[in-house]
């Protein structure tokens, strides 16, 4: 099958490349946007969080797809592997279509509903009709994405986004710049670069993984279930957190200045995407040689690598985020900031040290949870702790106690320690080695 299988870092470095010109690409928007004005920075960081939002049922099949998949692989059933892809491709190509409608006629009352500061309504509104009315791409692309992946082709899904990168740089400076389309054409860029990503990765598919030819095959009806019962809970978990994003956002909304702590959440969060993007690596990496080692029956070596990845990603994010707080004060001068605007922004830095320890240590274990069917657990702590901590402390800390987006930052630190703290001891009872994907397919 001309299949690829490496060590974690192997498969690390070229999906922190990729996670990494991801998360540029949106700091790079907001570098150009903020020429404009931060009201037009906090509009569009507040158009993604929602196309985020309406997008998580993409996740239902991209994420227990890439459980089927990396199992199988591991367990030399290539074929078992082309039948999750081709039926995850099915489903979010569909409701990728729906939902772009959807985003594209309402975006509107989406807006209204989230109380909007109005002067950042126009402008969000026409970013999420744009890139919004255009999100099957984001259904599409990490199917055809995940799928080499699984396969260990992680530099190849990384060559695309590099191209797809490059073109949302240069069209964003022509429309921008010289054509004067403001956030239109950020919206515009976003698009073609994202089909052109595709265009890629489709390709790749297609030229280097021939599974399709293995014979092993199940039921279609096993396939879809496995995808469903990983997916699904998965997909909840997002969508707690996208409710409780919400009600924070509301919370930032109905604060003094709005528009003021807007804007500084999503300075901090573009900056901070750069520690981020590592642990979300490592958890991705670890993922898969979670799948492939769970599919062998290895599950010794899955417990230790999965620790030794959570280890790595603390002292990683600690590292990053540090030097990244240390630096807060210059690396806002790239957003023509007030200096207001630069000291709140250094604040919210400092306290995501700690947040970014508890997020990486969560998505390390809670995604080797999820790759090995132990998917009930983190959706739980994940709806009693994000409204809890995350939501519940923006209106405590940030509204009853008048910290403003800083008592936010508090309350959504809380969350990802908790959490992290939980997927630990869960991880610790071993259940996860009960609920191999490729044994009750046999």
């Amino acid at each position: 099958m001309g299949r690829q299988k490496g060590s974690l870092g192997r498969l690390f470095v070229p999906i922190f490349l990729e996670t990494l010109l991801y998360m540029l690409s949106g700091m790079i928007d907001t570098v150009m946007l903020s020429s404009v004005s931060d009201n037009t920075v906090a509009a569009v960081g507040t158009a993604n969080t929602y196309i985020g939002i309406f997008i998580i049922m993409f996740s239902v099949v991209c994420t227990g797809a890439m459980a089927v998949m990396t199992q199988n692989i591991g367990a030399k059933r290539d074929g078992v592997a082309y039948q999750a892809r081709q039926a995850g491709l099915v489903f979010n190509t569909v409701f990728g279509i729906l939902l772009g409608v959807f985003l594209a006629v309402f975006s509107g009352p989406i807006l209204k509903v989230i109380s909007i500061s109005p002067a950042l309504f126009e402008d969000a509104n026409r970013y999420l009709q744009i890139v919004g009315g255009f999100c099957v791409f984001n259904a599409i692309i990490p199917m055809f994405a995940g799928y080499l992946r699984a396969f260990g082709y992680t530099k190849h899904s990384l060559y695309a986004s590099l191209v797809g990168n490059g073109i949302n740089l240069g069209l964003n400076a022509i429309f921008l710049f010289v054509l004067h389309w403001g956030v239109t054409g950020v919206a515009v860029a976003t698009v073609i670069s994202k089909c052109i990503n595709l265009l890629i990765v489709m390709i790749e598919s297609k030229l280097l993984i021939h599974a399709k030819e293995d014979s092993h095959r199940i039921s279609m009806k096993i396939v879809i279930k496995q995808i469903v019962m990983i997916g699904l809970p998965s997909a909840m978990e997002t969508a707690i957190y996208n409710v409780a994003m919400t009600l924070v956002i509301r919370g930032l909304n109905r604060m003094p200045n709005s528009e003021f702590h807007v804007a500084a959440r999503s300075y901090a969060a573009q900056i901070t995407n750069f520690a981020y993007c590592a642990g979300a690596a490592l958890a991705s990496a670890n993922a898969i040689l979670t799948g492939w080692r769970i599919g062998k029956g290895d599950y010794d070596a899955c417990d230790k690598g999965t620790k030794k990845a959570a280890l790595i990603g603390i002292v990683v994010a600690i590292s990053m985020e540090g030097v990244i707080a240390l630096n807060g004060a210059y690396i806002m001068k790239l957003f023509h900031s007030t200096p207001e605007m630069t000291k709140m922004v250094v604040t919210l830095l400092t306290i995501d040290i700690v947040l970014e320890v508890g997020r990486v240590s969560n998505l390390v274990f809670g995604n080797a949870l999820k790759t090995s069917g132990d998917t009930i657990f983190p959706m739980v702590i994940g709806a009693i702790f994000m409204f809890l901590c995350a939501a519940g402390g923006t209106y405590f800390f940030g509204l009853h106690l008048g910290m403003c987006v800083v008592g936010a930052y508090i309350g959504l630190t809380l969350d990802e320690v908790i959490r992290a703290i939980a997927m630990f001891i869960r991880w610790q009872t071993g259940k996860w080695r009960k609920l191999s994907l490729v044994e009750k397919s046999r």
